[in-house]
Order: C-alpha cells, then sequence, then structure tokens
C-alpha cells in the first residue's frame, strides 16, 4: 500500500492535548463573540453564533476530547460539517491558538474512539484528526 501524501490539518488545542481538522473543511479562527443561549439544549450545543449572516451552532466538544476539566476556550474554529446529505457550518470552541501544519497520516491502532478519522505523527506527540459529523452525535459525560 501507497503512503498518504501529506496534506493539510488546522491543529487546534484543547487544554494540554491537540486535535486536529483537514485544512479543507475549516472557513476561519475567530474571535469570541456573543454567543446566544437556549434553554433547550443539549449538553454539546451550547447555543448560536451569528457569523457573516449565518446562525451557526456552538458544539463544545473539548466535554468529550478532554473531560469536564477542559480549561475555558478563548476562540471558535469555524468548520464545515457534513451532517447527511447537507453541509452545516459548526463553531468549535478552542482554548488557543490554532496552526495550519502538513503532514502524513499514520495507521489507526484499532484502539481510538469512533470519532478519530486519522492520527497525524507530529513530533513526539500523536495528534488524533477529528471527524466532527461523528464527534457532535456522542453524548457528552455528566
Amino acid at each position: 500500500m501507497m503512503a498518504e501524501p501529506d496534506k493539510s490539518y488546522v491543529l487546534f488545542p484543547l487544554g494540554e492535548k491537540r486535535f486536529a481538522l483537514p485544512a479543507e473543511t475549516v472557513t476561519e479562527l475567530a474571535r469570541p463573540d456573543s454567543v446566544q443561549t437556549f434553554p433547550h439544549r443539549t449538553p454539546l450545543l451550547t447555543g448560536v453564533l451569528v457569523r457573516r449572516g449565518k446562525i451557526v451552532p456552538v458544539c463544545d466538544v473539548a466535554q468529550v476530547l478532554v473531560g469536564a476539566a477542559a480549561p475555558p476556550r478563548k476562540f471558535y474554529l469555524i468548520a464545515n460539517c457534513n451532517l447527511g446529505p447537507r453541509q452545516e457550518l459548526t463553531a468549535v470552541p478552542v482554548t488557543g491558538e490554532c496552526e495550519l501544519a502538513s503532514a502524513a497520516r499514520v495507521p489507526l491502532t484499532g484502539m481510538e474512539a469512533p470519532y478519530v478519522s486519522g492520527l497525524l505523527a507530529m513530533g513526539d506527540e500523536t495528534v488524533a484528526i477529528v471527524a466532527l459529523e461523528k464527534l457532535i452525535c456522542v453524548e457528552a459525560p455528566q
């Protein structure tokens, strides 16, 4: 099997860990705006923001990725998420500056969570590539 060529990924921090999204899915890194909350929400759907005239759901995936003790999030990573036949923007709160990196995937171990679509070797660190469409369907820990 031939190795997959390097692709670009946006690396985003959540506390002490980093995760990745394919760069082609990310539209922008936004400073915190006013998140509109509403009473009928799920643990992961914390509200919505208005970006460029569109309502964008805010999915706080940190609860699933790093647990309830995740530090405060400072920015929103806005990405396209495939939800069935349609593509929707989703805002993912992150704890710090994001980084664009090129890397080749390394083989999955078979022990990854269902929302991990691949792994990147970044020096001594292994970074999980997150499949947002699978992650936002995961039940958040209580």
